[in-house]
């Protein structure tokens, strides 16, 4: 069953990259007692994911965060060197870039979608969510191919 508005983030573990490499970042990490928006992607350095739903939070970071928002993470089915990669890449710097290699958030919290017809295997759904202090405050979830209530703008217009 997927997360819900009201629900407390189940407990996983990401990957990110720290000043000595790969570092893990828990669930109690990233969102204890901060607002923070985290926003899925099925695939790092995917057209969509590129061109429009990172680079928007990217562009809006400071309006997110005069809005009383923490942090903004990023996470994906992906390992952390290309996490890594496409922050960098997309300039990012602002955005948490999370890697969730075998998916054990996307599943924690139901949002996982099968991209094996593109050959990419079990994918996190693409979602947005406003997390107070680990309590889903809002929740937005695309869907099936379609880029509207995810993105920065529409996260922003709700905040």
């Amino acid at each position: 069953m997927a997360i819900k508005q009201g629900d407390t983030v189940p407990t996983a573990t990401f990957t990110t990259m720290g000043e000595n490499g790969p570092a893990p970042m828990s669930t109690d990490d990233l969102f204890s007692g901060k607002r923070v928006v985290l926003f899925a992607v099925p695939g790092a350095f995917t057209p969509t994911c590129s061109a429009k739903h990172l680079p928007g939070f990217t562009e809006h970071a400071d309006a997110i965060k005069a809005k009383g928002v923490d942090a903004i993470a990023a996470t994906s089915v992906n390992d952390v060197f290309v996490m890594d990669a496409w922050g960098k890449q997309s300039g990012a710097d602002g955005v948490h870039m999370l890697a969730d290699g075998n998916g054990e958030f996307a599943k924690a919290v139901g949002l996982t979608m099968d991209a094996s017809g593109f050959g990419m295997g079990e994918r996190s759904q693409r979602y947005a969510m406003v997390v107070n202090d680990g309590v889903v405050e809002q929740l937005f979830v695309e869907g099936p191919g379609e880029f509207k209530v995810s993105s920065a703008e529409h996260v922003l217009d709700n905040l």
